[in-house]
């Protein structure tokens, strides 16, 4: 088992987590195949997807970080650890999924809207706080945080895309989710183009590393 600060290391280390939501476990597997072919190492593979085991066992034998997504209590995330997820994500902060998460070492991303959120959150010991959705909020909201919270570290989720991905990571975000750009991108183009539109934003997070505007 990979321990949890290594976890969290690779996330906020590739700056860009595939949010991946497919309408069957096929469209999933291709969109996480896609993702990882494009750069994108970090795959959160949402419990939206029908027969989403089938995605797990899939990728099981990839170079993926997988983590299980729209997880909303603590039964979900045990069957996600078993079908072999390194992380958990949710869209709001559930208790009985931080302790199961805190049990067994496994990062826990809440989605969190409020400083209290962000607080509660890390209280039960997050590492890693979802802003989420990110499509509510300026960038700016980030610096307002961690003004009196400086050890929240957040990943804005939820109406990230290629124009206002800069801002965020410059903003202070420690990574993104970025999930609608790769099913618009599928639907339009299929697989190759998930594959370029990843390249695309694995280009911006080293634009911004080398401080590019």
């Amino acid at each position: 088992m990979i321990p949890k600060h290594s976890i969290i290391s690779k996330i906020t280390e590739s700056k860009v987590v595939a949010v991946i939501r497919g309408e069957d476990s096929g469209e999933a597997v291709q969109l996480s195949k896609a993702a990882l072919e494009g750069g994108i190492s970090a795959i959160e593979l949402t419990y939206t997807t029908p027969n989403i085991g089938e995605v797990f066992r899939e990728l099981r034998t990839t170079e993926a970080l997988l983590g299980a997504g729209s997880v909303l209590d603590a039964e979900t995330a045990r069957h996600a650890m078993l079908a072999g997820a390194q992380f958990i994500v949710s869209p709001y902060f559930n208790p009985d999924v931080a302790v199961l998460c805190n049990r067994y070492g496994i990062p826990y991303l809440p989605g969190c809207m409020t400083v209290r959120d962000m607080v509660t959150a890390l209280e039960h010991g997050c590492d890693v706080l979802k802003l989420f959705p990110a499509s509510e909020f300026p960038p700016s909201f980030i610096r307002s945080v961690n003004g009196p919270v400086p050890n929240a570290r957040i990943m804005p989720t939820g109406g990230i895309n290629l124009e206002n991905i800069n801002e965020w990571l410059q903003a202070g975000a420690v990574a993104v989710g970025i999930g609608s750009d790769l099913n618009k991108a599928y639907r339009n183009g299929s697989y190759q183009a998930v594959v370029e539109l990843c390249r695309q934003y694995t280009d911006r997070v080293t634009q911004v590393s080398e401080g590019v505007r």
